[in-house]
This record gives structure tokens, sequence and C-alpha cells, in this order.
């Protein structure tokens, strides 16, 4: 049974997004700063609070989950429940995610930066990988 190489790459970047998130709760509120995630995060971070670490680490499982779909998709794990579906608003999240980049652009262009732009790229690379692989496992799924 032939693997699908798309699905690998985005659960590939879904587990590395999800280690990311966890190092970022290990580098604390300058991570959390230099990742994008805004000051109102950063100080509580430096002032003790959990909640940081506890809506990061919410993201990095909802990001581990998704690389477990993929790779279900791919046929490297056993078939999930609802496969198919997930997959659909993975690679929606994904996209869209990628996408806003452009009417922040429009709208509010002092408010795009590097990370911005390269996390925005990252988003649409692997929403892409989800679509692609999820339409040519479409029928199998």
């Amino acid at each position: 049974m032939k693997k699908n190489i798309m699905l690998i790459i985005g659960g590939s970047f879904s587990f590395m997004a999800s280690i990311l998130h966890i190092a970022i709760i290990i580098g604390g509120s300058e991570w959390y700063r230099f990742f994008g995630a805004g000051e109102k995060i950063a100080l509580m971070s430096e002032q003790g609070s959990w909640i940081p670490e506890i809506i990061t680490m919410g993201i990095a499982a909802i990001l581990f989950v998704w690389g477990l779909y993929a790779l279900s998709g791919a046929k490297v794990l056993r078939h999930l429940l609802f496969l198919k579906p997930v997959l659909v608003i993975v690679s929606g999240i994904y996209l869209i995610r990628g996408l806003m980049l452009i009417p922040v652009f429009i709208i509010i262009p002092d408010q795009v930066d590097m990370f911005s732009v390269w996390s925005s790229l990252a988003s649409l690379f692997i929403g892409l990988a989800y679509a692609v692989g999820t339409k040519q496992e479409w029928l199998y799924l």
C-alpha cells in the first residue's frame, strides 16, 4: 500500500509546530514575544500566570492530533474516526491562516512583520500539503 507523501509532509510539519509550541512554553516570555503571541501573553508569563502555558499546551496538543490524522490519511497509522472531515477541516484552517495575511496587509500594513509573513507562508504550505494529500486519498478515506 503506497503512502501519501503530501500528508506525511503536512503531518510532519504539524508535529514540528507542536514541538515548537512546547519549546515556547519552556522558553518563556521572550519566546512568546518572538513568536508573536503578543505583549499581554508575554507579561502574563512573566508574572507567573498559567494561562499562557495552558493555551500554548492546548495548541500543541491540537497540532499533534492533526499530525496523527495526516499520518492516518497517509496510511502510516490506522484509520482514525472522522478521518475525511477532519482532514478537510484541518486543510481549511491552515489555508485560511495562511491567507489571512492578505487582508491584514491591505487593511493594516503596519501590523505586518517578517514573523507574520513567514508564519503565514508556513501555514499556507502546510495547508496545501494537507489539501493535496487529502484530494489524492479522497476515494480511500
